[in-house]
């Protein structure tokens, strides 16, 4: 059911398969001011765009509103025109438009360019049209498929504005959200919706109050589903999330990695002249900011706090080609990952509020991968702290993962044997390609040929072969950690939560003891009841890290920052 493909925020997944012309004379050039509008082709689905451009000081100034995300335009950033060129960036989400003016269409042709990759872009001039109108339905519709071992959640949102009525489908237990739906219609009490994405349908009829829809969601075979709409407004609390004024400084730092990366990230430092022992913190999976934010949690923000207030200096940075850091995330693989923790070590221990012989890694997840790459290269490197550390062989980890994980995803033990086979025969095709292009038309031989009795779509073959193609994925599910573990002779403290499905305790700790048993100063602690983001959990599902208030458990920051301090006195 619903099956998406992820590269996971803040975890370490491969989860479940499924989510111009120039004009010879530049003098000539159409002006790029005014208002334009397009399409982008997401995979989620369609995302319009209106764009507004407007002359300033020294060129252009530019907005851009899209009704699937919001209902208000946010500043464009780099707006500039050249002749027959246009480019234009969003910083929030690191995307950027670069397009040539083309006479015959009337039109600006060009790429959006996001951290994952390149989308085709049309700019039209005019606004948005505007789209059908469903009227009645505006508000937040909730209900759950019920599922052989699992309950998966649905949310439909609803929202009628100026561009017509916007449809919006999360499903909260896949972390799976905003996804466009192609349809949504109302003929008297009976109401549909489709996402051709997935190939899913869903048919009801409205009850005579209003309140609710009772129906049949359709994908691969119908389910009952009835949809109550919400009748108060969401609350999400975030109570650990620190406030300012902070009992320590705060600086807005910058450093350069490898060739055409700079990374932005806050240093804290605490009080007093130093010199201090310092941390690096590092993400896990996915493009990710300078706090790991993930579903309004910011674990790496309530972590550096703590740490901080505790006498330890904290380096956290946006991820490469994310938020504020330049290069290009979608072709980095985990071993560039490694070589921006360590250009952000050595920028710490450059300085002289820093003391450089206690500088060390906490990684988290991937980031638990990429630590010991670094430590293992450099001996100045004064401890380590693997947060939900990889101690397997990759694919042995992300094997047990899926095994994990498949339930929670409505999948019955048939159908995770199933999308094992599968991965197994596609990661066996890929394994020696000479490049993601030959590994990606091998992956796509597979999936054709054995992707139809999982519910995979012909449509969804091409990303999802991309994806399993991609020099970060190949590389992953290549790597043993042992022998890199192996190399460290800094102290290291490995955490990981009972409850976490996305990295096992049980096993990934046994292979960090294993390839540490000859390193004196090694620390295996695993913590009760905690899930992948070391929140206190139900079950573990990634479902629920949305719905915990609590972004980190007491006892992870605890436990970490006890250890940190008695590794780091002077």
């Amino acid at each position: 059911m619903m099956a998406i493909v992820v590269r996971w925020a803040a975890g370490f997944a491969f989860a479940a398969l499924a989510v111009g012309l120039l004009l010879a004379d530049a003098a000539h050039a159409q002006s790029a001011a005014g208002t334009w509008h397009g399409t982008l082709a997401m995979r989620t689905g369609p995302l319009r765009l209106s764009v507004k451009l407007a002359p300033a000081a020294g060129g252009l100034e530019g907005a851009v509103l899209s009704p699937e995300q919001s209902a208000e335009y946010r500043p464009l950033d780099e707006v500039k025109q050249s002749g027959a060129h246009l480019s234009f960036s969003y910083p929030p989400t690191r995307g950027r438009f670069d397009g040539e003016w083309d006479a015959a269409r009337g039109a600006w042709v060009g790429n959006w360019t996001t951290p994952v990759g390149d989308i085709p872009l049309v700019l039209e001039k005019g606004d948005i049209p505007k789209g059908p109108v469903v009227a009645g339905l505006d508000g937040d519709w909730e209900g759950a498929l019920t599922l052989a071992q699992a309950r998966l959640r649905l949310v439909l949102r609803v929202k009628t504005g100026p561009y017509g009525t916007v449809a919006l489908l999360d499903s909260p237990d896949q972390l799976a959200m905003g996804m466009p739906l192609t349809s949504l219609t109302r003929d008297g009490d009976k109401v549909a919706f489709a996402y051709v994405q997935i190939h899913a349908r869903f048919d009801g009829v409205l009850s005579s109050d209003g309140q609710s829809i009772v129906g049949e969601f359709l994908q691969g075979k119908p389910l009952p589903l009835t949809l109550t709409k919400r009748t108060t407004a969401r609350v999400v609390r975030r109570p650990q999330t620190p406030a300012k004024p902070y009992p320590y400084r705060e600086e807005e730092v910058a450093f350069d990695s490898a060739p055409g990366v700079r990374l932005a990230g806050t240093l804290t430092l605490p009080a007093g002249p130093g010199p201090f022992p310092a941390a690096v913190l590092i993400t896990g999976s996915g493009a990710q900011d300078r706090d790991e934010t993930i579903l309004g949690h910011k674990p790496f923000l309530v972590l550096a706090d703590d740490l901080t207030r505790r006498g330890v200096a904290v380096l956290r940075y946006d991820d490469r080609g994310f938020a504020r850091s330049t290069g290009d995330f979608a072709k980095a693989t985990t071993e560039d990952f490694a070589v921006d923790a360590a250009a952000a070590a050595a920028f710490l221990r450059g300085r002289s509020d820093i003391d450089p012989k206690r500088v060390g890694l906490i990684g988290h997840s991937e980031g638990g991968i990429v630590a010991p790459m670094v430590a293992a290269k450099e001996p100045k490197t004064a401890f380590v702290v693997l947060m939900a550390g990889v101690g397997a062989p990759a694919e042995a980890a992300m094997a047990a993962q899926r095994a994990a994980l498949t339930p929670y995803f409505g999948g019955s033990p048939e159908r995770a044997r199933q999308n094992e086979l599968l991965v197994e025969h596609v990661l066996a095709a890929t394994k020696d390609a000479k490049d993601s292009t030959e590994a990606e038309a091998r992956a796509t031989v597979v999936l054709l040929r054995e992707g139809g009795p999982l519910g995979i779509k012909s449509d969804n073959v091409q990303p999802m072969a991309r994806q399993l193609a991609s020099d970060w994925t190949r590389k992953l599910m290549a790597y043993d950690p042992a022998p890199t573990l192996r190399a460290v002779r800094a102290p290291i403290l490995a955490v990981n939560g009972t409850k976490d499905l996305q990295v096992i305790a049980d096993l990934n700790l046994a292979g960090i003891r294993a390839a540490t048993k000859d390193n004196p100063d090694v620390s295996i602690v695993p913590l009760p009841g905690l899930n992948h983001m070391f929140q206190t959990a139900g079950t573990g599902a990634i479902g629920e890290y949305a719905d915990i208030e609590e972004t980190i458990a007491p006892i992870a920051p605890k436990t970490i920052g006890d250890w940190v301090v008695a590794h780091t006195r002077p």
